[in-house]
C-alpha cells in the first residue's frame, strides 16, 4: 500500500480515501437525522458546542476525503465537479443537507402527519397542522370565483375544448405544419375569445348571461394570463422592429411608448384602466372591465417583451441582414423568413421569464375587483367562519403556481434545446 496522505487524497489509495469519507459523511447525515427525526443525539455526552458542530466537522472531512481529481469513477468525479469542488463548497452542501433534514420533520407534521382534511366546518381542525378542510370547502370558489354552480359546467366545456385544440400541432401531418403558425397566431386565439364569450359568458343560444364579475378563481387565472400572453407578444415583436426602424417617427414612437410603459407599475395601469379610462368613452360606450384588464396588462407586458426580442435582434450579426438582402429579399421577408426566427431562438430564456412575470402578476387585477386565486384567498380568508387559516390558502396558491410556472418553464427549456444551434 502507498503512503497514505489524508491531507491530499490521491488516486493510488482511491478505496481507502472512497470508503473513509463515504463513511464519515454518513455518519453525520446519520446523527442529525436520528437528533431530527427521533430526537436521539449519540453526542448528547459531549459538550453542547462540540455536539452541535460534530456532524458538520465529519461531514466537511468526509466529502474533502472523497474528493479525488480524476478519480475514473464517474459518478464520484460528477460529484466533485458539481457539489464538492472545495472546502468552502463542500461546507455549504452540509449546511443545505443538515437544513433540509431539520426541516423535512416539521413541515411533514404540518402538511400531513397532523394535519385536519376530514369535515366541513372549522371545529373539524382540531390538531396543530394544517387546515385542509378549509381548502376542501372553499375549493369550488378557489377554482370559480363566484360563478354560478350551476353553470360551471361551461368554464369546464370550454377549457377541455381549448386544451385539445392547442395539441392540435402535435398531431398534425408535414403537409399541414406550415399553416401551424397562422393557426396559433389568428386561428386559435378566434376559437378561444368565441368559446369564452359565446359559453362561459352566455346570453345566446339560451345560455344565461354570467357577467364577468362573477368570474373567478383560477379559471379567471387562465383567462387574462391566455390573452394577455397572445397579444403581448405580437405587439412587443412589432415595437421590437419599431425601435430599430430607420424611420424616425416610427423609432421614436415605438421608443416612446416601450419606455412610458415600463416607467409605471403595473398596479397602477390596472387602477388607470379601470377608473380613469372610463372616463374618456363616449356616451353609451361601454368596455367591459375585463377587457379593459386584459389590454392593459397586454400593452404593459409588451413594453418587457419588446426589449427582450430587441436584444436578440442585436445578437444576429450584420451578416445575416446582408444575406438577406443580396438575395433581393424586401424588409418584411427579410424579418419574417430570416431576422427574427433567429433572433426569437436566442431569446426563448427572455421570453418565458416575461411570460412567467406575466402569469405572477394576474393576482394584481384584485385591484379592480377581479377575483382570480389570490383574490378569492383574500376574500375567503376574512369570511368570520375560516379566520385564521389564511397561512393553508397561500401554501395551497403557492403549489398552484408552482405547478403552472414550472410546467411553462420546462417547456421553454425543451424548446431552447430543440431549436439550439451551436455557435
Amino acid at each position: 500500500m502507498d503512503k497514505i496522505n489524508f491531507l491530499k487524497p490521491d488516486k493510488n489509495n482511491i478505496y481507502v480515501y472512497l470508503y473513509l469519507g463515504v463513511f464519515l459523511f454518513f455518519v453525520s447525515i446519520a446523527d442529525v437525522s436520528f437528533n431530527s427525526f427521533f430526537g436521539v443525539n449519540a453526542t448528547a455526552f459531549l459538550p453542547d458546542s462540540i455536539s452541535f458542530f460534530l456532524p458538520l466537522i465529519l461531514g466537511v472531512m468526509g466529502l474533502h476525503l472523497i474528493r479525488i481529481e480524476y478519480s475514473g469513477i464517474q459518478n464520484l468525479d460528477l460529484i466533485n465537479k458539481k457539489i464538492n469542488t472545495n472546502t468552502f463548497n463542500a461546507f455549504l452542501t452540509m449546511i443545505i443537507i443538515f437544513i433540509i433534514i431539520k426541516a423535512t420533520p416539521p413541515a411533514l407534521s404540518w402538511f400531513i402527519f397532523d394535519a385536519n382534511i376530514s369535515g366541513d366546518s372549522k371545529d373539524a381542525c382540531t390538531g396543530s397542522g394544517a387546515c385542509w378542510t378549509y381548502i376542501k370547502v372553499w375549493f369550488n370558489r378557489f377554482m370559480y370565483g363566484m360563478y354560478p354552480n350551476e353553470y360551471q359546467w361551461r368554464i369546464n366545456v370550454s377549457f377541455i375544448f381549448l386544451i385539445a385544440l392547442a395539441f392540435v400541432g402535435y398531431f398534425s401531418g408535414e403537409r399541414l405544419k406550415k399553416y401551424l403558425t397562422l393557426y396559433y397566431v389568428i386561428i386559435y386565439p378566434i376559437i378561444a375569445y368565441v368559446l369564452i364569450y359565446f359559453l362561459i359568458s352566455g346570453g345566446s343560444f339560451g345560455l344565461n348571461w354570467v357577467e364577468t364579475g362573477a368570474w373567478g378563481g383560477l379559471s379567471l387565472t387562465f383567462i387574462v394570463s391566455f390573452f394577455c400572453l397572445i397579444f403581448c407578444f405580437p405587439i412587443g415583436m412589432m415595437l421590437a422592429l419599431g425601435r430599430r426602424s430607420s424611420l424616425p417617427t416610427v423609432r421614436y414612437c415605438s421608443i416612446g411608448f416601450i419606455e412610458f410603459w415600463r416607467g409605471v407599475p403595473l398596479i397602477t395601469v390596472l387602477f388607470m384602466s379601470s377608473v380613469m379610462f372610463p372616463m374618456f368613452l363616449p356616451d353609451g360606450f361601454f368596455l367591459d372591465k375585463l377587457v379593459r384588464v386584459i389590454i392593459a396588462i397586454s400593452l404593459f407586458e409588451a413594453a418587457y417583451v419588446a426589449e427582450v426580442i430587441r436584444g436578440g435582434l442585436q445578437a444576429l450579426p450584420r451578416g445575416q441582414y446582408d444575406a438577406a438582402k443580396s438575395l433581393g429579399m424586401g424588409y418584411w421577408k427579410m424579418h419574417i423568413f430570416v431576422i427574427l426566427p433567429q433572433a426569437l431562438k436566442l431569446v426563448i430564456p427572455g421570453i418565458a421569464n416575461t411570460f412567467l412575470a406575466l402569469v405572477k402578476d394576474t393576482p394584481l387585477i384584485f385591484v379592480v375587483g377581479l377575483l382570480e386565486i389570490a383574490g378569492m384567498l383574500g376574500l375567503a380568508k376574512t369570511n368570520p367562519k375560516w379566520l385564521g387559516f389564511a397561512m393553508e390558502g397561500y401554501v395551497f396558491a403557492s403549489i398552484i403556481f408552482f405547478i403552472i410556472c414550472y410546467s411553462m418553464s420546462k417547456y421553454s427549456y425543451n424548446l431552447e434545446a430543440k431549436y439550439k444551434t451551436e455557435r
